[in-house]
């Protein structure tokens, strides 16, 4: 988990740096100097969070949580699936209805 963040922290560091580096810049930044400060940025966070006993104990709390979750089998996955794209068509078919209905008498009243 934590190596995951590190990854997703250092590549928005580096997207962020770039993007601010081009807006209040002309020139372009170092591509070195970019991922040198962002893998710097991300070892820092890296050891900060892993060293810190609240973010330590949350991440555990959260990993023994998830380990406790029923995930859905591959049966009921498909059967719900089935069910919200039938009652999306039933919702797109009232929704287009009342909106054949609401341009009929607004063009009945209006006179188009």
């Amino acid at each position: 988990m934590y190596l995951g963040g590190a990854v997703v922290l250092f590549y928005v560091t580096k997207w962020s740096m770039e993007w601010l580096w081009g807006y209040f810049n002309d020139a372009e930044p170092g591509e070195l100097m970019t991922t040198a400060i962002a893998g710097l940025v991300t070892l820092i966070g890296f050891i900060v969070t892993y060293r810190n006993d609240r973010i330590h104990g949350l991440a555990n709390e959260v990993a023994s949580e998830l380990k406790k979750v029923t995930w859905p089998t591959a049966k009921e996955t498909r059967a719900a699936t089935i069910v919200v794209i039938i009652m999306s068509i039933i919702s797109a078919l009232i929704l287009g209805f009342f909106d054949l209905v609401w341009s009929n008498l607004t063009e009945l009243i209006y006179g188009g």
